[in-house]
């Protein structure tokens, strides 16, 4: 999950303070600055956590810890009852981004865990999650935006030279979320052509002869756009692991409704001729049923034992494959970002 928040920092020199009166500007924002840095290391526990967990309890922890930080810094900038002389505007604003950065850890956050325990289930529904995640940081990026420049007018006002520097926090975020929404863009090629053969599965099983061949259509369609997309798409820092894996697998399912669904539509099509001619073999009484009848019959016995047998091993050959290739590509996913998110 992407976070981002404010990462402007402006160390001019270390004063401690023991009371809210302040001797100049830069000791007021040197005041700010020192619970944005807590919040800011609050934030980047958390994006590591995502990164490199795989323990729910953990990463839930980091963000409960991100939450308390935003408001222990909101109680003590709050308690800044007259900003700087009076000019509490630049405090307004802080605390404003505060509320809305809690909003969107906290509420928003729980309805992102919904939506996500419904995403799989449909394209739409994973756009959908996607989508929401995404407005979330256009929100929390629109309030960065206010304090940031909230900060250069109060710097501006005071005559306080500020540098153009960045912090090393704020990188790593920045890095982290590029990694992110780079995984987010090969993820979704790959899951509209896995959703769609989990549609095909389904509709095998069912023995849906139509819906079989609608599903293999729309993945070969969409094996075909994904290919097309991912030639568009350069490696990241040099690293072509997820492009690779997304490319197998959409080669795989090509391969899938190209080569093994005609095979599986024909086993079906025989099995259902071999249920019908059961069907009047036991609808007739031994002595009306000829020998003619008999032989023929006894014939497909053979001939579908035969094709239970090949089914079974094309089913379990085609399975086996997607399996590997479903884990290929969730380990390079993971190892992408393992890789690039940078570790404490």
């Amino acid at each position: 999950m992407k976070l981002k928040f404010l990462l402007i920092f402006v160390l001019i020199y270390s004063i401690n303070l023991t009371a809210q009166e302040f001797k100049s500007a830069v000791e007021y924002l040197n005041f700010i600055e020192k619970e944005q840095t807590t919040i800011s290391k609050s934030t980047w526990k958390y994006t590591s956590a995502v990164a490199h967990s795989k323990s729910a309890r953990r990463i839930d922890n980091t963000r409960k810890q991100l939450i308390k930080s935003i408001d222990a810094a909101k109680t003590k900038i709050s308690n800044l009852k007259d900003g700087y002389k009076g000019d509490v505007e630049y405090r307004d604003q802080v605390i404003q981004f505060l509320d809305i950065s809690k909003i969107n850890i906290n509420e928003e956050y729980g309805k992102l865990i919904n939506m996500q325990e419904v995403a799989e289930q449909s394209y739409d529904a994973m756009e959908a999650y996607l989508l929401m995640r995404d407005l979330i940081n256009e929100k929390l990026d629109a309030e960065n935006e206010k304090v940031e420049n909230g900060f250069r007018s109060f710097a501006l006002k005071y005559n306080i030279t500020i540098g153009n520097g960045t912090s090393e926090l704020s990188e790593k975020i920045k890095l982290s979320n590029d990694v992110f929404d780079y995984h987010t863009a090969l993820y979704l090629i790959f899951f509209k052509a896995n959703f769609t053969d989990i549609n095909l599965s389904q509709s095998i099983e069912n023995k849906d002869l139509n819906t079989i061949q609608q599903n293999a259509n729309t993945l070969i369609q969409y094996a075909d756009e994904g290919l097309e997309k991912l030639k568009g798409i350069k490696p990241y820092k040099g690293d072509s692991s997820v492009i690779m894996a997304t490319k197998k697998a959409l080669e795989f399912y090509e391969k899938e409704a190209q080569q093994y669904v005609p095979k599986i539509v024909s086993f079906l099509m025989f099995n259902d001729k071999f249920e019908n001619a059961k069907k009047l073999m036991e609808s007739k009484s031994a002595k009306d049923r000829t020998k003619e009848e008999i032989d023929n019959y006894n014939t497909l016995v053979n001939q579908v034992n035969k094709e239970i047998d090949n089914y079974n091993k094309i089913n379990n050959t085609n399975v086996q494959e997607k399996n590997n290739i479903i884990d290929s590509w969730n380990n390079a996913g993971e190892n992408f970002i393992s890789s690039h998110v940078p570790v404490d």
